[in-house]
């Protein structure tokens, strides 16, 4: 087999056109978005912080997983049959896999820096060093490459004799697996095993800070304190609802409680919406970004 069709998302004429007008507006939105938060951390002084040096990467990662699978979406809205060759798949599912895993320790290293801001504001400066945030994110993206090693490794290891549709707008794994004539049993659980493991340390990672945070601020005697503590959290808290809410729904619920519909919804939803949403949700809750976008603006823009 020298390649694969990718279904999409619908058949119908007029809502392909909808959609296709809504998610290139959604990712015209993201790249921009994203690469302004980029520009504005690096070129403001005042946000040369670990947060937000974390926050810079995490834009990076969602352009990348962005541009993943959305030109080749926006394509398949456009076109009758989207083919797409077996390098391009693997590619195409390399991609996603690494910027998604990549994404999920990002989160993980962001929870770990408010967990030591809060928790231990004095011991900040040391244990949030330079060298500190430079070697978090190397196990982030390594990690990330490991990861895709064990998807693309596994789907170069699937024989395909039979029908090539693959019932997504992308490249996904478990569509994949469905159309390989070899056995699977060994292919499909190490990529299962190796995403399950990053989302479990991640979630681990994540949810510990945060209860210790809450502990922290619950001590605190002083309501403004409480308040000021809690809200240097909010947009974090709220990327790694949205990010890891989803990504729950799609690897962790029996697939017999949702159809392949659902999954094609809530797959654009953390694809495509959730990267688009993340630097509006820090730039809107968050004092020190609008107030360095109002610098570089000259002060033309008031929030």
């Amino acid at each position: 087999m020298t390649g694969f069709i990718l279904l999409g998302l619908t058949h119908d004429p007029v809502l392909r056109v909808t959609l296709f007008v809504i998610i290139l507006c959604i990712y015209l939105v993201t790249v921009s978005g994203n690469l302004s938060t980029i520009i504005l951390i690096r070129t403001s002084s005042q946000l040369h912080h670990p947060m937000y040096f974390f926050l810079s990467h995490l834009a990076f990662v969602d352009i990348g997983y962005s541009s993943s699978v959305t030109p080749n979406m926006l394509v398949n809205f456009l076109v009758e049959k989207n083919t797409i060759s077996y390098p391009g798949c693997a590619i195409q599912l390399g991609s996603v896999v690494f910027f998604g895993s990549t994404e999920c320790f990002v989160l993980a290293a962001m929870a770990y820096d408010r967990f030591v801001a809060i928790c231990n504001p004095l011991l900040y400066s040391a244990k949030m060093s330079t060298q500190v945030c430079a070697q978090l994110l190397l196990v982030a993206y390594t990690a990330g490459f490991l990861n895709t090693w064990s998807f693309t490794g596994c789907f170069y290891s699937l024989f395909f004799c039979g029908p090539n549709q693959v019932n997504h707008f992308f490249c996904d794994f478990a569509p994949l697996v469905e159309l390989s004539c070899s056995d699977t049993s060994i292919p499909a659980v190490v990529p299962s095993f190796s995403a399950g493991s990053i989302i479990v340390v991640t979630v681990i990672v994540i949810a510990v800070s945060y209860i210790y945070i809450l502990i922290t601020i619950l001590k605190m005697h002083s309501t403004e304190g409480r308040h000021k503590a809690f809200s240097t959290c909010t947009s974090h808290l709220t990327a790694v609802t949205l990010f890891f809410g989803t990504i729950t729904f799609i690897y962790v619920m029996p697939k017999s409680s949702y159809s392949t519909d659902q999954n094609k919804v809530v797959s654009v939803f953390y694809m495509v919406v959730i990267p688009m949403l993340n630097p509006l949700i820090y730039s809107l809750r968050n004092n020190e970004m609008k107030g360095a976008l109002k610098r570089q603006l000259g002060g033309k823009i008031f929030f």
